[in-house]
């Protein structure tokens, strides 16, 4: 069996959403997903990545990912585009062996710790809602089976009103948060807490938006609410900062969706600087380099919760690596007021009460409903052509 063609075609979810699918001389198929490439992961693969897989033998996955990478690997090898898009082929791939060999991929990586995979979702939730607001909010993920979500706690991103302070300043430059502003986002915590009830695991998320003191504040004033984790509350370049951040305070500290292969979470595991890692599996490597990554994290005990945008397709696939790993925790789900998110592939919807639970189907296990992709296609780009 030798590729004979790469195409790819772009939806609008989340973000752009791409697809990649890699056709073979038997006739046997592969589909792929990555997400935050861009334009730019579309050209890499259609101008330089699918002349170099034609002709190769689909079942070398990890010889192809590596031999691209290294060949390409003065034009960003090591992370960004280039590594998403090479992502999406390397899904594609394992999908489309799965298919020929008539198995699922999670028997392709070594079988499974866990039929279920748990998933948290990322709830709408915003700064300026009172306790009613957030109790519908929070009421709308509970009613359909979630025993896990996130909020967005980076107060920072919005202009609104406050209620005693009136118009703050929005300063995206600035990321030391103002009085009214910490207090705000403490609040907002404790709200979403006591609306999702004492079963409920609940995350807060700060996208990389404080500095150093104010994120050690923060962590530090949440602490009694024993949240999931909190997230990002840095950015990530400084590995150092936040492992101080994470030593000082009892809040779970969780990063990593902006990393790449594993080199990028080598040394943030090394130093144990954060609690929990967050790797996005349809961005940062693929299915094989993200197992990797877990494994690595077990060394050093540290649990494994997939960042995820993806639609039902890379959801899935990242559910097959969550399977075959000990380390792994909750899977994100960001996708929630979207309608299509079950009418997008042939599975329906796919998350049942909390939990997706993994099929004997062979490759992912789904299929795009072309009808419905299409008609969410991202502007300037082609289907599949």
């Amino acid at each position: 069996m030798k590729i004979t063609s790469v195409k790819t075609a772009a939806t609008v979810g989340h973000c752009m959403h791409l697809w990649v699918r890699v056709e073979t001389d038997a006739g046997i198929t592969g589909l792929g997903e990555c997400v935050h490439g861009g334009h730019q992961a579309i050209a890499i693969i259609e101008k330089e990545m699918a002349a170099m897989l034609i002709g190769r033998d689909p079942f070398a996955i990890d010889a192809i990912f590596e031999d691209i990478r290294r060949s390409l690997v003065f034009e960003g090898g090591f992370a960004g585009a280039l590594i998403t898009a090479l992502t999406g082929v390397e899904i594609a791939l394992w999908d489309l062996k799965g298919k020929a060999l008539e198995v699922p991929v999670y028997e392709l990586m070594g079988g499974k710790f866990r039929d279920d995979i748990r998933v948290y979702c990322d709830c709408e939730v915003s700064p300026g809602m009172n306790m009613d607001e957030v109790q519908r909010e929070v009421d709308q993920v509970l009613e359909a089976g979630f025993k896990a979500l996130k909020v967005d706690l980076d107060i920072r991103a919005y202009g609104h009103t406050g209620s005693e302070t009136g118009w703050y300043v929005k300063d995206k430059f600035n990321m030391t948060p103002n009085k009214w502003e910490h207090d705000r986002m403490v609040e907002l915590a404790e709200m979403v807490v006591k609306a999702a009830g004492k079963d409920v695991e609940v995350a807060c998320d700060l996208h990389t938006r404080l500095d150093k003191h104010s994120a050690i504040r923060l962590a530090r004033d949440l602490e009694h609410l024993q949240l999931m984790w909190l997230e990002e509350p840095i950015p990530p370049e400084n590995i150092d900062v936040m492992a101080e951040i994470t030593r000082s305070t009892s809040t779970p500290i969780c990063a990593g969706e902006n990393l790449y292969l594993r080199h990028g979470f080598r040394k943030l595991l090394e130093q144990q600087a954060v609690d929990i890692i967050m790797p996005d599996i349809p961005k940062c490597g693929g299915l094989s380099e993200c197992r990797k990554i877990a494994e690595l994290a077990d060394l050093y005990s540290i649990p494994f919760a997939p960042h995820n945008v993806s639609s039902p397709i890379g959801t899935m696939a990242s559910a097959h690596v969550c399977a075959t790993i000990p380390n792994f925790l909750v899977l994100e789900f960001h996708w929630f007021h979207r309608d299509y998110w079950s009418t997008i592939t042939d599975g329906g919807d796919i998350i049942r009460d909390g939990k997706i639970k993994l099929s004997d189907r062979p490759g992912i296990g789904l299929e795009l409903n072309e009808d419905v992709a299409r008609a969410h296609q991202y502007p300037g780009t082609t289907w599949f052509a």
